[in-house]
C-alpha cells in the first residue's frame, strides 16, 4: 500500500533530514540572536523596579492560551473529517505549527523587534508566532490529502516568510489597521493556499475521490475543531489589540457576531442545501482548485469582507466616534497625518498587497513543491493515511487486497 520500495527509502530519509536540518538551523538562529525582552529578562525586569502585577505575562498569557489551543487543537480536528486521514490531519498540523511557531519568532523579530543586533522575545511573540501558524495551517487546509510532510515543510518555510514580509508592509510601512488578522492571516493564508493548490492540480485524482468523503465519527471530530475555534475566537480576534478598551470592544464585538452568524448559517444551510448542507464545488469544476478543506468559504471571502470593511470603518472614523480613542484606533488620522479618506484607500491598498504577495507565494511555493523528489503521494493514495502512518489493521487490510473506504455517512 505504501508504494515502491524505492519511494519508501526516499521517505523514509527525507522527513527526518529536513526536520533535522530546519531544526538545527532554527537553534543555531535562536542562539545568536534571540534574547529575552525587558518583560522577561530577570536582571532587566528587576532593575525596572516593577511590581510583579503589572508584568505582561498577566495581562497577554490568557489570550496567548486561547489562540494556542485554536492553532493545535481546534485547527486539528477541524481538518480531521476526511475519512482515512485523521492520523495526517492531526499529525501534519502539529508538526507544521510546531516548526511554524519557531520559524515565525526568527522572521517576525528580524522586522519588527530587532534591537542591537538582537530579537527580544516575550509573551507577545508567542502570540504573534501562533498567528503566522494559523495562517500556514489554513494554507494547509488547500492542500490537505494531496501533499507529503516534506512538502508542507518546504511550504511553511516559504510562506513565513513571505506572511512576515507582509505582515512588515501592511502594518509597519503602509500603517494599515487589521485587528483580527483579515488580511495578514485570514485572506493571505487562503489565497496564498488557494494558488498552491491551483499549481499542484491533478487532474487525475478522481482515482481518489472515494476517499475524500466523511463518515460519521471524522464529521463529529471537526464539529468538536469548529465548537474550539468557535469558543476561543473573541480572544483570537481581540489578542493583537492594544490593551484596555480596544481589546475588551474587539471580544464583545466578536463574540456577538459570531452568535448571530452561527443562527444565520443554520437558516441558510436548511434553505439552501439538499440534505441541510451548503456545497461550494465551482472552484474545482471552473478554476481546477481542488480546495479540500473549503478555505476560499471559510478564510478567504470572510477575510476579503473583513478587509473591505475596515476600509469603510476607516472612511467614516471620526473624532466625535471616538473621542480620545481614536489615537488607540487610526493613529496617523489622530495625528492629522492622514484624512480618513487616506486612511481608507491604505486600507483598500493593503489588501491589494496581500492579495499579490499571496499569489506569488502561492505559485512559488507550488513550483517548489512540484519537484519530483519531494515525493508527493500517487493520485490513487491521496487523503489517505497508510501511506505516511502505522496504521492498526494495516497489514490485515494488505492481506485482503485493496483497500475500501468506509462507507459515507448519507442521512440527512
Amino acid at each position: 500500500m505504501a508504494g515502491s520500495p524505492r519511494r519508501a527509502a526516499s521517505r523514509r530519509l527525507q522527513l527526518p533530514l529536513l526536520c533535522l536540518l530546519l531544526q538545527g538551523a532554527t537553534a543555531i538562529l535562536f542562539a545568536v540572536f534571540v534574547r529575552y525582552n525587558h518583560e522577561t529578562d530577570a536582571a532587566l525586569w528587576r532593575w525596572g523596579n516593577h511590581s510583579n502585577v503589572d508584568n505582561e505575562f498577566y495581562f497577554r498569557y490568557p489570550s496567548f492560551q486561547d489562540v494556542h489551543v485554536m492553532v493545535f487543537v481546534g485547527f486539528g480536528f477541524l481538518m480531521a473529517f476526511l475519512q482515512r486521514y485523521g492520523f495526517s490531519s492531526l499529525g501534519f498540523t502539529f508538526l507544521l505549527a510546531a516548526f511554524a511557531l519557531q520559524w515565525s519568532t526568527l522572521v517576525q523579530g528580524f522586522l519588527h523587534s530587532m534591537h542591537q543586533g538582537h530579537i527580544h522575545v516575550g509573551v507577545e511573540s508567542m502570540i504573534n508566532a501562533d498567528f503566522c501558524a494559523g495562517a500556514v495551517l489554513i494554507s494547509f487546509g488547500a492542500v490537505l490529502g494531496k501533499t507529503g510532510p516534506a512538502q508542507l515543510l518546504l511550504m511553511a518555510l516559504l510562506e513565513t516568510v513571505l506572511f512576515g514580509i507582509n505582515e512588515f508592509v501592511l502594518l509597519s510601512l503602509l500603517g494599515v489597521k487589521d485587528a483580527g488578522g483579515s488580511m495578514t492571516i485570514h485572506t493571505f493564508g487562503a489565497y496564498f493556499g488557494l494558488v498552491l493548490s491551483r499549481v499542484l492540480y491533478r487532474p487525475q485524482l478522481e482515482k481518489s475521490k472515494h476517499l475524500q468523503g466523511s463518515v460519521y465519527h471524522s464529521d463529529l471530530f471537526a464539529m468538536i475543531g469548529t465548537i474550539f475555534l468557535w469558543i476561543f475566537w473573541p480572544s483570537f480576534n481581540s489578542a493583537p489589540t492594544t490593551l484596555g478598551d480596544g481589546q475588551h470592544r474587539t471580544a464583545l464585538n466578536t463574540y456577538y457576531s459570531l452568535t448571530a452568524s452561527t443562527l444565520g448559517t443554520f437558516a441558510l444551510s436548511a434553505l439552501v442545501g439538499e440534505h441541510g448542507r451548503l456545497d461550494m464545488p465551482i472552484l474545482e469544476a471552473k478554476f481546477k482548485v481542488q480546495d479540500t478543506c473549503g478555505v476560499h468559504n471559510l478564510h478567504g471571502m470572510p477575510g476579503v469582507l473583513g478587509a473591505l470593511l475596515g476600509v469603510l470603518v476607516a472612511g467614516l472614523a471620526t473624532h466625535e466616534a471616538y473621542g480620545e480613542g481614536l489615537d488607540s484606533v487610526f493613529p496617523l488620522v489622530a495625528a492629522g497625518q492622514r484624512t480618513t479618506a487616506s486612511q481608507a484607500m491604505h486600507q483598500l491598498f493593503g489588501l491589494f498587497v496581500t492579495l499579490t504577495f499571496a499569489s506569488v507565494g502561492g505559485g512559488l511555493g507550488g513550483l517548489l513543491l512540484r519537484l519530483p523528489f519531494l515525493g508527493s503521494p500517487p493520485d490513487p493514495q491521496c487523503y489517505e493515511d497508510q501511506v505516511y502512518w502505522e496504521v492498526p489493521g494495516e497489514h490485515e487490510d494488505e492481506a485482503q487486497g485493496p483497500l475500501r473506504a468506509e462507507e459515507p455517512d448519507t442521512r440527512a
